[in-house]
């Protein structure tokens, strides 16, 4: 059997057991006798247009979870400390679609795929067990920095300060082993928010591989880790699920239009766009993170609790 038909298999046994996980959680969810929060409510209008247009340009290579934090932490849609979770449950099944059309359309080693996605489905796993369960104010701060290192990548690919890669479509050796390293510290980074695009994109170009050899590769990767990661933070329940159905039921259609109908969009302009709202929210994290500092100082020495 071609492996690539092996990967097409694989992918369509982790999304059953992705959507039949999830959906068996949200009926114990409803089930509960207890009211539910603000952020577990059914999905708006604009949250589910939020992942039409992220999925979008993420299919194009732009990625996903830097402007969806942005835009959550500007509107207060969802609680800081479950941004991590509700990015990787809401755009699992996107992300999962992406995979599908780019590793049939973009030629790379299956070899050098497989191991890629491995190693960043283990670290993803390693990584949501850890994210999962850390407190606001640590999750506030990770997600800062997470921004802030987004935004680096974003504006080093508009100024074209990373390799533009050479022509090869396998890793072997050496530069094998560089790239599973990198690949498996980018899978952990994924369950704290900073997205893999970018950074997988310049790890591949790093390496002399095609950058178009990113998209199989980064997606692939995010299809498999994303699911795996994401039931971790179900099982939590560190998401918000109003948002994340939003999320995907709006990033499906939109992963489909940017797969098949769009040839080109000034991307640059766009990137530098996200780079400005970016920033704007690493710091509005930060600033969170800061006043929190302060309540706790100022409690500690009144003698009373935050």
């Amino acid at each position: 059997m071609p492996l690539k038909t092996v990967v097409f298999l694989a992918l369509g046994v982790v999304t059953a057991v992705y959507v039949s996980s999830w959906f068996a959680s949200f009926l114990r969810f409803r089930r509960r006798s207890a009211p539910a929060p603000a952020d577990h409510s059914i999905p708006t209008v604009f949250q589910a247009a939020l992942g039409f247009i992220t999925n979008f340009f993420d299919a194009l290579g732009v990625g996903s979870f830097a402007p969806t934090t942005s835009v959550f932490k500007l509107r207060k849609i969802v609680p800081d400390e479950r941004i991590p979770g509700t990015l990787n449950v809401g755009h699992a099944l996107p992300t999962i679609a992406q995979a599908f059309i780019f590793i049939a359309l973009v030629e790379v080693d299956m070899t050098t795929l497989l191991a890629m996605i491995f190693v960043s489905v283990l670290g993803a796993w390693l990584g949501a067990g850890i994210v999962r369960s850390w407190p606001r104010r640590t999750v506030q701060l990770g997600m800062g920095l997470a921004l802030l290192a987004a935004a680096t990548f974003f504006s080093m690919t508009n100024l074209g300060l990373f390799p533009s890669g050479g022509d090869t479509l396998e890793l072997e050796g050496l530069r094998l082993a560089f790239g599973l390293a990198g690949n498996f510290l980018l899978g952990a980074l994924m369950t704290l928010g900073i997205g893999l695009y970018a950074p997988c994109m310049i790890l591949v170009s790093l390496l002399g591989m095609n950058p178009k050899a990113a998209f199989p590769i980064m997606m692939g990767s995010c299809a498999f880790l994303m699911p795996v990661g994401g039931l971790r933070f179900i099982a939590k329940g560190s998401y918000s699920l109003g948002p994340a159905l939003g999320l995907t039921l709006g990033g499906l259609p939109g992963v489909l239009v940017a797969a098949y109908l769009v040839k080109s969009l000034p991307l640059t302009t766009l990137r530098w766009l996200v780079v400005a709202v970016v920033l704007y929210a690493a710091f509005a994290m930060l600033r969170s993170v800061s006043a929190q500092s302060a309540r706790v100082m100022v409690a500690t020495r009144a003698g009373t609790t935050v």
